[in-house]
């Protein structure tokens, strides 16, 4: 665990929640917002989030949806503490969990008491950076966080359909350039595929693609329009700061 001069406290969401992260490292941003933003509510229920880090995004979405009831997978156990810390601060105690489990081990995962097809929604934004092709970070938390082998994303849908209830949903973020790996190691077990791209500003190819896919579900596939965080002189658009600090949902979120 972080000495508390490594760690700091900080506002997300528009001051919406406190979180306690390290000053070093991997840090809250966009992505976690987005994730839980574009993750459906429906009737209250089971929700986990994998590789939660410091739980931004279960969080966000616990906040979003009183009566949910979150768990927040983690393998670090240094960031376990902090998701729990940040429960606490957020008065999410008595509805987040933590559990310190390797998200793709189903022995760990069921050691710490997540049990198979006992889930409504998975949430997450896997290390989508092939370790083999881009320089990783020297960070151990950062490496963790961003890069990892070229079957992850296979192994982390695999675990999400092991955890989710039929005609469950998972929600994922990933490199907008990766999309059609997403499609495909979605298949068979997914379907009813949603994508919403994430564009820096109008004119610009998308960074991140958020999709949306329910277990057992259909063949049928929507796209829905972008979301743009910037408009042409580089000020966050409305529909961003809607989203990003005042705790909006996204479209792909109302399905």
């Amino acid at each position: 665990m972080a000495a508390e001069s490594e760690i700091s406290e900080d506002a997300i969401l528009g001051g919406r929640l406190r979180v306690r992260q390290p000053l070093l490292g991997h840090r809250v941003g966009h992505d976690a917002i987005l994730l839980a933003a574009a993750t459906p509510a429906g009737a209250a229920g089971r929700a986990v989030e994998l590789g939660a880090g410091i739980g931004a995004a279960g969080l966000a979405f616990a906040a979003r949806v009183p009566g949910t009831k979150v768990t927040l997978v983690e393998i670090d156990a240094g960031l376990c503490t902090l998701a729990r810390d940040n429960a606490r601060i957020n008065g999410l105690e008595d509805r987040v969990i933590v559990a310190n489990a390797d998200a793709e081990s189903a022995d760990a995962l069921q050691s710490a008491g997540l049990l198979p097809e006992s889930f409504d929604r998975v949430l997450m934004n896997p290390p989508f950076h092939d370790a083999r092709r881009h320089n990783v970070s020297p960070d151990r938390r950062r490496r963790l966080a961003h890069s990892g082998g070229p079957d992850l994303l296979a192994r982390w849908i695999g675990t999400a359909a092991w955890l989710l209830a039929a005609k469950g949903v998972l929600t994922l973020i990933w490199r907008a350039d990766g999309l059609n790996e997403v499609i495909d190691r979605l298949q068979p077990a997914f379907g009813a595929i949603a994508i919403l791209p994430v564009h820096p500003r109008a004119g610009v190819p998308p960074i991140r693609v958020l999709v949306q896919a329910v277990k057992a579900g259909d063949a049928s596939r929507k796209i829905y329009a972008p979301l743009y965080l910037h408009d042409k002189s580089g000020r966050p658009t409305a529909a961003a700061e809607a989203v990003l600090r005042e705790g909006d949902t996204l479209p792909i979120a109302d399905r």
